[in-house]
């Protein structure tokens, strides 16, 4: 019956305002009853779990794009990906031969008036894995006169009953590839190598002073690479408990680091490296807490009672806290210490400071830098997801989603001749777009609250060389997903320090050319042909300049 309705037949305009409220009344409805669906599902699934029994099992249909109920998540591929022409050069050609081999014919096979015609030429790629066990000869010396043996020191890498070669694979194995600890030791005992579960874990883990060094001085030659950056999140489970990975990017660099929580504090302790908070009260943590609807008579008793301009640590201020604010709600409190915290990330110059934020609306990423540009991608997920139970709303999702994404993809071609008329252009075009009523409550209310993020979304008409999606940091977040699915989480601080250091140096390296098991292998050989990091990054940032606007 709702397929076949069509409001335009209806010539009474009264009755027709009528059955379209009606029908959006049918919506909300069928929207509610399928959250309240799943939500009773979910609570039969946790007592069934407390039971010690299993829950229903999450299994896709097919095409739902989410849950068999047909209203799971979203998925963005098609607006992530767009295909890419064909390359000019073949594959082959880029293949530098390691090993030339001359295959001979029979030459009881010839006839006698053969003759030699030359070579054809054929391209074979091979690997081969295979243990390599070496006797050093250290020689040895003895002066009677020093009293003193003097013997000679392995090469750098060899240190232990393992070789480079080993401790670069099982690294890259277990964060590249990420194979699980268990499957490596089955490989390297396939090969020949005898080894122990507890060595794997102990290469993956322990002694990586040096990369977590150069991690660190890599992420703030990307800091200082580009005034901005892409932000993203999402939960890594360490010891058991639920913690949150941050995700920071740009076109040089990727950095992973694993917080407790993932509000405000932890977003600005991931953009300074890690290290711990400080917090300061100046005119800016002040104004900071206007803009978060902190009352006029907390501030003023703040401004009164607080040490302006003096850093503080999370003990302090939370000492502070309880002898001048004992009388603050949790959430005040709360912001106080955010306004806190991003004035004194302003105000430090260890790190450097970023002006703008590329990720998506979280609450928890306004005001930390100057100016914040939202992915579209996000945005119009939001619409994607909505499934009306009406053919007519149908139609105006579709149509809607069609135009939003002409929208999206005419302001990339902005970006590559970008003018004052054309960014007045696409400002009136944005009003236009999601000022319309199209009579279904709820598309016209997802339109409403895209319609107040003008500012945010047009980004990019102020800056050209940003994205208009958040692509780079939710690749990342998935290289975490798939990492955790496999391994479910690090159990110990150094374990979630290895996470975090090696995932980020895949990634990176990645961006920079240059290969990851080389570059690991290099720097557990102490040979140091391949240049730094940070060294490239900024090379190649001169290159590239990203701060163009």
């Amino acid at each position: 019956m709702f397929d076949e309705l069509d409001l335009s037949t209806i010539e009474d305009e009264r009755l027709r305002e009528l059955v379209a409220r009606l029908l959006n009344l049918v919506e909300q409805v069928t929207t509610d009853r399928r959250a309240a669906q799943a939500e009773i599902q979910r609570l039969r699934d946790e007592i069934n779990r407390l039971k010690g029994e299993q829950g229903r099992p999450d299994i896709k249909a097919k095409g739902s794009g989410g849950s068999g109920s047909g209203t799971g998540n979203s998925s963005s591929e098609k607006k992530r990906f767009k295909p890419k022409g064909r390359e000019g050069r073949s594959k082959i050609e880029r293949l530098e031969v390691t090993r030339e081999e001359i295959v001979v014919v029979d030459r009881a096979q010839l006839p006698s008036d053969a003759e030699f015609k030359g070579y054809e030429e054929v391209i074979v790629q091979d690997v081969c894995l295979e243990a390599e066990t070496i006797r050093f000869r250290k020689e040895k010396f003895y002066s009677p006169g020093a009293q003193r043996t003097y013997l000679a020191e392995l090469p750098t890498g060899y240190e232990g009953q393992f070789g480079p070669g080993i401790r670069a694979l099982v690294v890259v194995w277990y964060f590249a590839s990420t194979i699980s600890e268990p499957k490596i030791l089955e490989l390297l005992h396939s090969l020949g190598v005898a080894i122990s579960a507890g060595e794997v874990s102990h290469m993956v883990i322990k002694e990586q002073d040096a990369f977590h060094s150069e991690r660190a001085e890599a992420f703030q030659a990307g800091l200082e690479s580009s005034p901005w950056h892409h932000h993203d999140q999402t939960s890594t489970r360490v010891a058991g408990d639920n913690q949150s990975c941050q995700i920071t990017c740009n076109p040089l660099d990727t950095n992973y680091h694993t917080t407790e929580r993932k509000d405000r504090q932890s977003v600005v302790q991931a953009l300074m490296g890690g290290q711990p908070l400080s917090y300061r009260f100046n005119a800016e943590t002040f104004a900071l807490l206007e803009q978060r609807q902190v009352s006029v008579t907390t501030r003023s008793q703040l401004q009164l009672k607080a040490l302006q301009d003096v850093e503080l640590d999370e003990a302090s201020l939370q000492a502070w806290l309880d002898q001048h604010g004992a009388h603050l709600g949790a959430i005040t409190r709360q912001r106080i210490a955010d306004a806190a915290a991003v004035a004194a990330y302003h105000a430090q110059t260890e790190w450097p400071v970023l002006r703008l934020l590329v990720g998506d609306d979280a609450p928890q990423f306004n005001l930390i830098t100057e100016e914040l540009a939202l992915c579209w991608i996000h945005e119009g997920r939001h619409s994607t997801k909505l499934t009306p139970l009406v053919a007519h709303h149908r139609l105006l999702v579709e149509h809607f989603c069609d135009r939003f994404w002409t929208y999206s993809d005419e302001l990339l071609a902005y970006r590559q001749q970008p003018t004052l008329a054309e960014r007045q252009r696409w400002e009136a075009a944005f009003d236009t777009l999601f000022a319309t009523r199209t009579g279904y409550w709820a598309l016209d209310d997802r339109m409403a609250r895209t319609r107040q993020k003008k500012q945010p979304l047009l980004m990019v008409l102020e800056h050209p060389e940003i994205s208009l999606h958040n692509n780079p940091a939710e690749l990342g977040a998935r290289a975490r997903v798939r990492k955790r699915e496999v391994s479910f989480g690090p159990r110990t601080r150094d374990g979630t320090a290895a996470w975090d250091t090696f995932q980020s140096l895949a990634a990176t390296t990645k961006k920079l050319g240059l290969n990851f098991i080389h570059s690991v292998r290099d720097r557990i050989a102490g040979a140091n042909t391949i240049p730094r990091l940070p060294d490239l990054i900024r090379q190649q940032a001169a290159e590239l300049n990203l701060g163009a606007s």
